[in-house]
């Protein structure tokens, strides 16, 4: 059988280390054990998690136009993907008799005989996969998070301020000598209550601000500036408040006064009281597109039917136990026996065991290509100082090494936590799936939805028929629930 060996990294970065030459060596040392003929070595250097992921998508062409079956060898499963996004590709390719998925470090083929067990431990493999990219994101909003707590702000300085370095090259906030009295100014007048965004750019035309395509003060930005706190020292995130270390233009009483005369004198508030509708905003029509609304009759009874804002569909409708039956049916096939749950934490612990040696070897080049950063960083202070490059080259090298220090100092993070996070997330999903009906019938109204939302996608009327589709990893979990082993 011919055979594609396809060795994937995420970055330029990693590819400069031994990561593909390795995983080629590897590749190619199975590819002779079991006999196959090489017809390929792909080397990808691309992101997984891209929406579009160009060399993947010429590999995939490359095994549709051949005509009889390709063994598509790789590292792992999260070489070849980290999220369910190409799962329905690959799987309509394997029950073509197009591809067959070799998965060196699961010891897993996957092929147009595979049984359902082979394609669960595939789909955990994924799932596995995924869980890593998004506890890695975790750490990077964590990172993020906790710099907005030390009040440092990582946007476009706001028009009177200007983004600047200081001596060690850290980034900074400094005020713009040019453009803040103009933001002074305009605070100022709007306090006086008698100035409209429209008198306040006049003034500021008058004051002689410059009409930059950049900064050109227009109705807009003047409602933008006094709308911002960052000017009396606290930056907005969204809808979060922090309090920034830079400068402040203003003091907070001054931008206080110019919210209450903005917002006007404040207003009764309207309360709405809206019916108790389980599946408001959660289905939709499937002839329009529209959504399917709800209403209670005779104070004890709902109904829905598509709200037909398009004029196209003949309401009708239908009661919400119709509606419930066929998701209740969902739930209760998402209940798993002790034993399941049992065999699939075990399968993932034994997955966290083997990777310990993978995720060690990954830590410590990372660890190497950050010395070799430091290096090149010290030499380039060096080169600096004795005139060899200009001061742009310089700044420019610099914060390009710095910024991937800091990528890897967060990748190296990720490897240092238990697997003990995942492994409990994973018991806490199987758990919920178990559950899922118990918990759905004895909830509140917003806690339903919220259990709905969170196991369900997609759902559609079809005239008085509801489709299902559900969230990642309950649909594989309905495939296998009634397995009493779920691998062999």
């Amino acid at each position: 059988m011919k055979a594609i060996l396809l060795a994937r990294v995420s970055s330029r970065e990693q590819e400069e280390g031994q990561s593909i030459p390795a995983q080629v060596r590897r590749l190619t040392e199975y590819a002779l054990r079991k006999n196959l003929t090489i017809e390929e070595t792909a080397q990808l250097t691309e992101s997984s998690t891209k929406e579009t992921r160009k060399q993947f998508d010429s590999l995939i062409a490359t095994i549709k136009k051949s005509k009889e079956t390709i063994a598509l060898v790789t590292d792992t499963v999260d070489r070849l993907q980290r999220s369910f996004r190409e799962t329905p590709l690959l799987d309509e390719l394997r029950k073509q008799g197009k591809i067959e998925l070799h998965f060196l470090r699961e010891g897993l083929v996957v092929s147009k005989e595979s049984n359902s067990a082979q394609l669960l431990q595939w789909d955990i493999g994924v799932l596995f996969a995924s869980s890593y990219v998004r506890q890695h994101g975790d750490n990077v909003k964590r990172s993020i998070e906790q710099g907005l707590h030390n009040g440092k702000w990582y946007s476009k300085a706001p028009f009177g301020y200007k983004n600047t370095r200081l001596s060690n090259n850290e980034k900074t906030i400094e005020i713009d000598q040019e453009e803040a009295p103009y933001v002074i100014k305009m605070f100022q007048l709007y306090a006086t209550g008698t100035h409209s965004f429209q008198t306040i750019v006049n003034e500021m035309n008058k004051l002689g601000q410059t009409n930059t395509r950049d900064n050109r003060i227009i109705t807009s930005r003047v409602e933008t500036i006094l709308k911002n706190p960052f000017y009396c020292g606290i930056m907005r995130v969204k809808g979060k408040l922090y309090k920034h270390i830079y400068a402040p233009l203003i003091p907070e009483s001054l931008f206080n006064l110019v919210q209450d005369i903005r917002v006007g004198r404040k207003k009764a508030p309207v309360h709405f009281v809206s019916k108790p509708i389980l599946l408001r905003g959660l289905i939709r029509c499937k002839n329009c597109e529209c959504t399917v609304s709800g209403d209670i009759k005779k104070q004890k009874y709902t109904y829905y039917s598509c709200n037909n804002s398009k004029g196209i569909c003949r309401r009708k409708w239908i009661r919400e136990e119709k509606i419930l039956t066929p998701l209740l049916g969902c739930l209760d096939k998402l209940y798993l026996s002790d034993q399941q749950i049992q065999d699939m934490v075990e399968f993932l612990t034994k997955a966290y065991t083997k990777d310990q040696v993978h995720f060690k070897q990954a830590q410590e080049s990372l660890k190497r290509e950050l010395n070799h950063l430091q290096k090149r960083i010290s030499k380039l202070i060096d080169m600096h100082l004795d005139g060899e490059i200009d001061s742009d080259t310089y700044h420019m090298k610099l914060e390009e090494y710095k910024q991937r220090q800091r990528t890897i100092t967060t990748e190296i993070k990720t490897y240092d936590e238990s697997p003990d996070a995942t492994i409990i997330t994973a018991k806490t999903v199987l758990d919920l799936a178990r559950r899922s009906k118990d918990i759905f019938m004895s909830s509140k109204l917003n806690q339903k939805q919220q259990l709905l939302r969170c196991i369900f996608s997609n759902l559609k009327l079809d005239d008085e028929k509801l489709l299902v589709e559900l969230h990642e990893p309950f649909l594989s979990m309905t495939k296998y629930t009634d397995q009493p082993v779920w691998w062999s």
